[in-house]
């Protein structure tokens, strides 16, 4: 399915307003299609230091304009989104689009240390390995891990196949924690750098990878920047939900009056609607059956979603 969208979209499509300071956007336009995108940008290359080790640029599927880095199953295709700026403090943000087609998988890790260019990559992977549908037989499901098969898993999340969907990733820098969100919707909480015996030195790239056969994976969109307040207007310590996994009340720990809590099933049917009206409210989730919601909890004009499970 091909999938294309006028440029004209594109910053309606991503907002380049929740960040404070914006300093890299890629939209695969300026580069030849059906070549490496390494020989043509200085701020992708491939782990191994080999061109041809390096993803293509392909114009069979895109979100804007008629371009989109694809990551083959050919198990070669190994590639690193450098950050410019490598920093080593604050809180920084990197989102892209991501494209899935159904059945397949995809993959992607942080990186924490730089290598000098022209070398083969020292691996400094933190934060857990990104899998979507590890095992090619989970479509629409990932995980966050620290195994490099599908046998265990931290965190775990969902995506839509076979449509474009936005990849949010927050570092706390300071912390040593990260963040996920999949069209706005947070999944992924606090998942530690830590990794090994690797030692956090700088948020120096992400990489993609041919992690199977059944690897699938279209990019598009980079943007990367220090984001205002988080990914929907909400600094992170407007409100707190726990205990995640609920029993039956949900306690919302909040520093303002809540005005308004939407609770969805994964289907997006609202199954508990309240409206509190006052600070740190509890809503009770016990006549709600045992799995997986999304809890919508605005604040005067600014809303934001997290995922809660039970």
């Amino acid at each position: 399915m091909r999938k294309k969208y006028i440029l004209a979209l594109l910053l309606g499509a991503f907002s380049f307003s929740s960040y404070a300071q914006f300093e890299l956007f890629d939209d695969f336009e300026s580069y030849t299609s059906g070549s490496s995108i390494c020989s043509q940008s200085t701020h992708w290359r491939a782990s191994s230091g080999i061109d041809e080790d390096c993803a293509s640029i392909v114009d069979d599927e895109a979100f804007s304009g008629l371009q989109s880095l694809y990551i083959s199953g050919n198990g070669f295709d190994e590639i690193l989104l450098l950050v410019p700026s490598a920093p080593t403090f604050g809180v920084y943000s990197i989102a892209f689009y991501a494209l899935i087609p159904g059945g397949k998988s995809g993959y992607f890790n942080m990186q924490a240390d730089l290598t000098p260019d022209g070398m083969s990559w020292n691996q400094a992977l933190m934060g857990g390995h990104v899998f979507f549908n590890c095992d090619g037989a989970s479509p629409g499901l990932g995980i966050v891990s620290e195994m490099y098969d599908c046998s265990a898993f931290n965190q775990s999340f969902t995506f839509p196949e076979d449509q474009w969907f936005k990849v949010t990733c927050v570092y706390d820098l300071d912390n040593q924690t990260w963040d996920m969100y999949i069209d706005e919707v947070q999944f992924v909480f606090a998942q530690p750098f830590a990794f090994g015996s690797k030692v956090f030195t700088e948020l120096a790239a992400l990489e993609f990878y041919s992690a199977s056969a059944n690897n699938d994976m279209y990019i598009d969109d980079v943007v990367m920047g220090q984001p205002t307040i988080g990914t929907n207007d909400f600094s992170a310590n407007k409100f707190s939900v726990y205990p995640n996994p609920v029993e039956d009340m949900l306690n919302i720990k909040s520093t303002e009056s809540v005005d308004n809590v939407t609770v969805y099933d994964l289907l997006g049917k609202v199954v508990l609607q309240e409206n509190p009206g006052k600070i740190s409210p509890a809503i009770n989730m016990s006549n709600l059956a045992s799995g997986s919601y999304l809890v919508k909890v605005t604040i005067g004009d600014s809303s934001k979603t997290v995922k809660v499970l039970k």
